[in-house]
């Protein structure tokens, strides 16, 4: 069986997890074995944080995400991978990004993932800046570096 098409979204309005995972548990017909799927969202940051702007180039950022996600269909043996990611303002506890991956076995379904999320946190071409609280406009958020050292494991 060949790979299956990565399928990869940039899009301001928000996702549905739950009809995500719908839409490819039925698209395999009970194929799969595991679906894993991480949501992110956005922290308050203690109450400080009253939305997180995001910021991408459109074409670009879909073909740099695509590239990753057609490496991970290579690498593991993956019968569904799907990659939402939310641009322009997004106010706290809502998702920013969903990736779902599915797999015959647990294991390629949870590495793909994490391999996925590494990469979406430290290489991804997104901008993201704080829009405080008490109405001021914060700085430009810089990659932590606890992410960088996760995803050198995959190198």
């Amino acid at each position: 069986m060949s790979a299956p098409a990565p399928s990869v979204a940039i899009q301001a309005e928000p996702f549905d997890t739950a009809a995500e995972i719908a839409q490819i548990g039925a698209e395999l017909g009970g194929r799969a074995g595991a679906i894993v799927t991480f949501t992110g969202l956005c922290r308050d940051e203690g109450g400080r944080l009253a939305a997180l702007e995001l910021e991408h180039y459109p074409g670009m950022a879909e073909a740099e995400i695509l590239r990753v996600a057609e490496a991970a269909v290579a690498r593991w043996p993956l019968q569904a991978l799907r990659v939402i990611h939310r641009h322009g303002l997004v106010s706290p506890g809502d998702g920013i990004v969903l990736v779902v991956t599915a797999s015959s076995h647990r294991v390629a379904a949870f590495e793909a993932a994490d391999f996925l999320m590494d990469y979406l946190k430290t290489r991804a071409p997104f901008w993201k800046r704080e829009h405080l609280a008490d109405g001021t406009t914060g700085g430009w958020v810089e990659a932590a570096a606890h992410d960088d050292a996760a995803a050198e494991r995959w190198r």
